[in-house]
């Protein structure tokens, strides 16, 4: 669980083309104001560690962060933070070691290949850019190494960038990053599908790119594939959220925090660009809806992959709607099928063709309809306890 605490909301100091959060901000839903009792008030509810999270948390006044990470680190041992990077200065720096801050940015690559994450004009674009690369090297000497998020799109993705993108991310490794996530692009409207989108074997062939790069890197890591073969080998307790049946009304791997103190849910299905308030009731109807629902109606009816994918995330759903599966469908049947193929060829069994997968399919729909999750480890644990149990 991840409690994402976000003093001015969405604000920013950029506007990246793509921004999942740009509906709210279409909206006028941006904050102008935080308060820091009422924020901490509600971390204490939460009773774990926070990270501050945007828009970009490095518009916070100096005074306020440090205020903010040293009841932090007194309180949970820790701290976190989600940035463009473009902000980061010396004093920034100072904090995040003082008060033990992991820091995560957000960034697509070098030069060109990141003005999707525009800043107004070319020039403060790659400008922004510029420092964002900047202050990753600083992080990497200063001993704190970041963790990187790329999104995934037509500026920098296509078959012509992969081999810049794959210096780049080498590079990144030789500096000292050993954590980057690939997103696929969250499309929010016909603008950024007709000009940042990636036809899916265009993204299939990134996807499968950075996996083969994978395999030349020493200490890097790209959480997905990571996720994925944890997921098909039934270890997946430890696994990033798009795999585990998020209910978009709840988000339980995100629990966000406003300035206001307000508790709220990820920021990736508010379509409508409202943020809504928490429910206190987890649902897994999209779930047990895609199980059941053909293919062809948006649903995940006979897919063998479907408990590893469980649909992916409902940010990326077809048509913008929840309870359909997600749209990159194509593109993670073919990486999972490449997994598949991977696995059973050193000689092991991925979950896909286990002998038992029905059975283990047939319980999770059993405690989503009495509105509980669990992991594939924990389902297949306890059925195998279950049957040891039977045979004494």
């Amino acid at each position: 669980m991840t409690v994402e605490l976000r003093p001015f909301g969405v604000k920013c100091n950029i506007q990246c083309q793509y921004c999942y959060q740009n509906p709210q901000r279409e909206a006028g839903n941006i904050a102008s104001s935080y308060d820091l009792e009422k924020m901490k008030a509600a971390v204490e509810v939460e009773g774990t560690h926070f990270s501050l999270f945007g828009g970009e948390p490095l518009l916070m006044p100096v005074g306020d962060l440090e205020s903010l990470w040293r009841w932090g680190e007194e309180r949970f041992g820790k701290n976190g933070i989600q940035t463009n990077g473009t902000l980061i200065n010396d004093r920034h720096i100072a904090l995040f070691k003082t008060y033990k801050v992991q820091v995560g940015i957000s960034i697509d690559g070098p030069d060109e290949l990141n003005d999707a994450r525009w800043a107004g004009s070319l020039i403060r674009t790659r400008e922004a850019t510029r420092k964002a690369h900047s202050a990753i090297d600083r992080l990497c000497s200063e001993g704190i190494p970041p963790s990187i998020i790329v999104t995934l799109h037509r500026a920098n993705a296509t078959r012509e960038n992969l081999p810049r993108m794959n210096e780049w991310l080498r590079h990144l490794e030789y500096l000292g990053v050993t954590a980057v996530r690939l997103h696929a692009l969250e499309i929010e409207s016909s603008v950024v599908r007709d000009n940042l989108s990636l036809t899916e074997t265009e993204l299939f062939d990134a996807f499968e790119n950075f996996a083969d790069l994978q395999a030349s890197l020493t200490r890097l890591r790209f959480d997905v594939f990571e996720d994925m073969r944890k997921l098909m080998m039934c270890d997946d307790n430890h696994t990033t959220c798009v795999w585990n049946a998020c209910d978009p009304y709840t988000t339980r791997a995100v629990r966000g925090v406003e300035g206001s103190g307000q508790r709220t849910n990820c920021g990736r299905t508010n379509k409508e660009g409202i943020d809504f308030v928490k429910s206190s009731t987890a649902g897994f109807e999209r779930y047990l809806a895609l199980y059941h629902t053909p293919q062809e109606y948006g649903g995940c009816k006979n897919c063998r992959f479907f408990l590893a994918c469980k649909g992916q995330c409902p940010g990326t759903a077809l048509d913008g709607d929840w309870r359909n599966r997600t749209e990159h469908c194509s593109v993670w049947k073919r990486l999972y099928g490449r997994l598949e193929k991977s696995i059973l060829d050193s000689g092991l069994a991925p979950l896909s063709t286990r002998s038992d997968r029905v059975q283990i399919e047939a319980r999770f729909l059993e405690l989503w309809s009495e509105g509980v999750n669990s992991t594939i480890e924990d389902v297949v644990r306890t059925m195998h306890a279950t049957e040891q149990a039977k045979a004494v």
